[in-house]
């Protein structure tokens, strides 16, 4: 009888141990700012006047970017109560909840008579190393209630130094679909007068390349950028739904021949693939049906697996990467095998880290992530007291000691870690059902706790 009583209460302790261990993991990434909604930075008391419109709940972050003196947030407009697509802060306001300065002006977001603003809505953004910012507008507004595309997708190119906008370039009819959001963007920046930047479209599904050197794009289609209907069901902290999105994911790991390594992956998908830049730039073999071979599958991130965003860190040669269903963030070391037990956790929080929503890696290698709740968002609602969007912080370097993606384990074969990683993704979907109003980030109390354990276990076993 005794030993029946047992097994359930060792059964709880386990996941109360791993529940701790997601608490310790969590010191690595500070929370550096926070709203409970979003406000912006109204210049004069009649500013507001100019958005009749504007629905403070309307308002969510989406993407990040971050530069050496702003930090840039996007707010698509999901709902027509959006006041400023693309709107930044600077890095030395010490609030919590700072407001937010539309980008490049005011008056780019204002609608007047008979005319769309400068950018419409934005995903997802990219600051080279040239000094420029690479806007991807999607021209959708009122994206959940009544969809509406004002305008053509265009990548928009801004000069950070004096916010000038450089270059605005529509993608061609013949390169989108309609079912084309152009949801994020990845630039490559070896050279400031030959960039590319490589834009996925999560509908059509398919990327187009964009040359800054020659003012032209091309369409590559692959069936790697199709989602996975196998994957296209999410849970995320209890709320159910279904997604049928294509390519969204992008990371480029240089090579040494000049070109990048692409990491790719659709958001409706636990696989991950990459492709050599060396095709992608060339619009003659990128655009063949013969670049079939070209394209390779690496592996899978497992049940619950499916990624958002993901980026990779020049310094530590780590790709970074959202687990959108497990409210985590991971890691994989490329020249190792895309296996399980070769992936990590370096972050999990079922609080503050519901839905990562982008990733980036500054100048200094700090690791910067927005979480915003996108999905009660969508199907629910936001409670407008409880704070529900944050950036995180940290050193890429600190946040992946302790993990696998510290070390080389390309020559060690199928071990336990495998299925360690599938318990961690078990006890993640027991902890999501459990509604936990705080955590207790206290070293003290984890080693008390593990102590009244040990005891525990000397006093009846």
């Amino acid at each position: 009888m005794q030993a029946k009583s047992i097994i359930p209460f060792f059964h709880v302790l386990s996941l109360q141990c791993y529940f701790w261990m997601i608490v310790i993991a969590s010191y690595k990434l500070d929370v550096v700012y926070q709203w409970k909604q979003l406000e912006y930075e109204w210049p004069r008391n009649d500013t507001e006047l100019l958005f009749p419109g504007y629905k403070q709940e309307d308002n969510l972050p989406l993407g990040l970017e971050i530069t050496s003196t702003r930090i840039f947030v996007t707010v698509p407009r999901w709902r027509r109560g959006v006041v400023a697509s693309l709107n930044y802060f600077y890095r030395n306001d010490t609030r919590q909840s700072p407001n937010l300065i539309p980008y490049p002006s005011w008056e780019a977001h204002q609608y007047e008579a008979g005319s769309v603003p400068e950018i419409i809505s934005t995903f997802r953004i990219r600051a080279d190393r040239c000094e420029r910012l690479w806007v991807l507008d999607t021209g959708f507004t009122d994206i959940l209630d009544s969809p509406e595309q004002q305008a053509p997708p265009a990548l928009l190119i801004y000069d950070l130094r004096d916010d000038r906008l450089l270059r605005k370039f529509v993608i061609p009819e013949d390169q989108r679909t309609p079912d084309s959001l152009f949801a994020n963007i990845a630039v490559e920046d070896y050279s400031c007068e030959d960039t590319f930047a490589y834009l996925a479209d999560l509908g059509g599904p398919g990327l187009v390349v964009y040359s800054w050197k020659s003012e032209k794009s091309w369409l590559v289609k692959h069936h790697f950028f199709q989602p996975d209907p196998q994957a296209e069901e999410f849970n995320v902290s209890g709320i159910s739904f279904q997604w049928t999105d294509g390519l969204f994911g992008m990371g480029l790991a240089s090579t040494n021949d000049g070109y990048s390594m692409m990491y790719f992956h659709p958001l409706s998908s636990t696989m991950e693939y990459s492709v050599s830049t060396r095709l992608l730039r060339d619009p003659e073999r990128a655009t063949s049906l013969d670049n079939f071979h070209e394209f390779h599958a690496l592996g899978s991130r497992g049940h619950n697996g499916q990624s958002s965003v993901s980026f990779l860190d020049p310094n530590t040669g780590v790709l970074f990467y959202a687990l959108a269903s497990l409210n985590a963030i991971a890691c994989w070391k490329p020249r190792n095998m895309f296996k399980l037990e070769q992936q990590d956790f370096i972050y999990v929080d079922n609080v503050t880290m519901v839905f990562p929503n982008d990733l980036k890696i500054d100048q200094n290698g700090n690791i910067w992530i927005l979480s915003d709740r996108l999905p009660a968002f969508m199907y629910s609602r936001l409670d407008p007291e409880d704070y529900n969007f944050r950036i995180f912080m940290g050193s890429a370097k600190e946040a992946i000691k302790g993990t696998v993606c510290l070390t080389n384990l390309s020559s060690i074969s199928n071990n336990s870690y495998g299925s360690m990683i599938e318990e961690k993704n078990v006890h993640l979907k027991r902890l999501k059902t459990v509604q936990n109003s705080s955590y207790v980030h206290n070293s003290e109390l984890i080693s008390i706790l593990i102590t009244v354990i040990t005891l525990f276990v000397r006093t009846f076993i």
